[in-house]
């Protein structure tokens, strides 16, 4: 039979103490990075599995981390299905599970180390506060909570220029109505990008919905002159400005461009297919396991801010 290798095996592969082992087990940032990949190494050579058992009961922990949705997910499920799989994928690295939560009154029902939050508004500051355990926000906010978001700013700055690059000359913005950080930064990236290529900015705002957008553009859509490109805060706007369009048997992409936001599943399902800025939501969501872990090893300590660089994804509704 294969004797199991035990921590003193690990010590000696790597060549440290068995202290530094034990520190990269349970309080990996205690331990330089150069470190923890010697130690790591030699714990996988020896297939060496440390009592993930014992060391939370020894450390009043669960390993469970939960993901809470503070708002209606009916037709949203593909949005969080690749951040959940991305966070599941990096917590079981660290031997986690990851238990989903639909509503906010069962957050503190049955024990957790951590927890992971989305969807909240100005409204549930007070449950935040009120929260013991660590936690991260999926989403930009203003109440200098710990978060990880897309470059929402960002991603709008590079719709917009691609846009002007492309020869569009009038740009307009239809964005989310909604009073919240990630709609003001997608606002600002398309505000700032006209206004230093000396262009009138042209702000909009409607329901999050392919219905409300495709309405707006039904009501306005004889305001705005050929070689216009719509930059919209979503992939839903964009769905609805495009309906619209194709209605009134427009030419898109010549005579009129769309571009949208998200890149999840209707940006491919549309005709023609919408180009639009791609969050990265597998990488958010190991961002997000990774930070709520090590706010769980720092005992609560602040991880600060994280936006994770988005793409512009090409297609046929402009040039």
């Amino acid at each position: 039979m294969t004797r199991t290798a035990t921590l003193e095996d690990v010590a000696q592969k790597a060549h440290v103490s068995k202290m530094t082992v034990s520190r990269v087990i349970n309080h990996p940032e205690l331990v330089a990075p150069e470190l923890q990949v010697v130690v790591e190494d030699a714990m996988r050579k020896l297939n060496y599995h440390p009592n993930n058992a014992a060391r939370a009961l020894a450390k009043n922990q669960t390993s469970v981390v939960k993901f809470v949705i503070l708002e209606d997910i009916d037709h949203m499920d593909p949005y969080y299905t690749n951040i959940l799989f991305g966070m599941a994928t990096e917590l079981k690295k660290k031997n986690y599970s990851l238990q989903l939560l639909l509503k906010g009154s069962q957050i503190e029902q049955g024990p957790a180390d951590g927890f992971v939050i989305t969807g909240t508004r100005v409204d549930d500051y007070p449950m935040l506060n009120a929260l013991k355990e660590p936690f991260i926000l999926f989403g930009e906010n203003r109440g200098g909570y710990d978060f990880v978001d897309t470059d929402n700013l960002g991603g709008e700055t590079m719709a917009t220029e691609y846009a002007l690059k492309q020869g569009y000359r009038n740009l307009v913005f239809i964005g989310l109505d909604v009073k919240e950080a990630f709609e003001f930064s997608r606002e600002a990236g398309y505000v700032n990008a006209m206004q230093q290529n000396k262009k009138i900015p042209s702000v909009n705002r409607v329901k999050n919905s392919t219905t409300a957008a495709r309405a707006f553009m039904q009501e306005h859509l004889s305001e705005y002159p050929k070689n216009t490109c719509f930059i919209c805060g979503s992939d839903r706007i964009a769905t609805g400005v495009i309906q619209a369009l194709v209605e009134e048997e427009k030419d898109i992409p010549g005579d009129y461009g769309v571009i949208g936001f998200d890149g999840i599943l209707l940006d491919k399902v549309s005709s023609p297919k919408i180009t639009t800025v791609k969050q990265d939501l597998w990488k958010i969501g190991e961002t997000l396991a990774q930070l709520i872990l090590r706010k769980i090893n720092q005992n609560g300590a602040p991880q600060g801010e994280m936006f994770i660089k988005p793409t512009l994804s090409k297609a046929e509704s402009t040039k």
